[in-house]
């Protein structure tokens, strides 16, 4: 997880000093609200604590695929930000985080529970996540669910491709089936028609054909049978 855009940070704390900022309120919400604490909606002055409950949201959202104040609507952006921090603040922590384990609502229960100038305790934290990773029996395998996503997504695109090819084959050679016995019985046809024909257009067996003196044929009986298997 890489964390990008610290447009909106500031310290903590004062770097001579190093004391911790002190508190305040009155101040405006700044962010992404969907994301933002409560205290920052209540324009109280922003510490550690809210970036952990930030974080918290983000993970439900990932777990959840949304978040239940999501698509509120209201004429101007203050009235949507008043909206969103009403929903947020009558929506328990059980209920956000029902049918996922129990860590989430540990997690986002203990940074809300937290104090202003309150270090969190991260090491408890991780732990948190790091027991349940075990408890799932997941494995440090660098897999992540989009990896996945989209490879399926590959997958599925090749085996399109390859249905698309296999269609176009089956076509192909379906089309060659017909060709070929065409093509065999038009070459059966003329062959029997140039072995039929003889002089002045008799066909042998049928009497009527000439020799080369002019004398009339006998009809040959056996001669017709042979060229009838023959087209056979």
């Amino acid at each position: 997880v890489f964390l990008i855009d610290f447009g909106l940070a500031k310290k903590y704390r004062d770097n001579r000093t190093r004391q911790h900022i002190p508190y305040r309120e009155d101040k405006n919400l700044t962010g992404t609200a969907r994301y933002a604490s409560i205290n920052a909606h209540l324009g109280i002055e922003q510490s550690r604590r809210d970036d952990m409950e930030s974080l918290g949201y983000v993970l439900m959202y990932f777990n959840r695929g949304s978040l239940p104040w999501q698509g509120l609507k209201a004429a101007t952006k203050k009235q949507k930000y008043e909206k969103i921090s009403e929903k947020k603040m009558s929506t328990p922590v059980e209920i956000l985080c029902k049918g996922f384990p129990a860590e989430f609502a540990m997690y986002l229960n203990y940074c809300r529970g937290l104090r202003f100038e309150e270090a969190p305790d991260y090491m408890y934290l991780r732990q948190l996540f790091r027991i349940l990773f075990r408890t799932l029996n997941h494995q440090y395998d660098y897999t992540f669910d989009w990896t996945m996503l989209k490879q399926k997504a590959a997958n599925a695109a090749s085996s399109s491709t390859a249905a698309t090819a296999t269609a176009g084959l089956t076509t192909a050679t379906v089309a060659g089936t017909t060709m070929v016995p065409q093509q065999i019985s038009t070459t059966q046809m003329t062959s029997t028609n140039m072995m039929n024909t003889g002089n002045n257009g008799a066909t042998p067996g049928k009497g009527g054909g000439k020799d080369d003196n002019g004398n009339e044929l006998d009809e040959n009986p056996k001669a017709a049978s042979h060229t009838s298997n023959g087209q056979d």
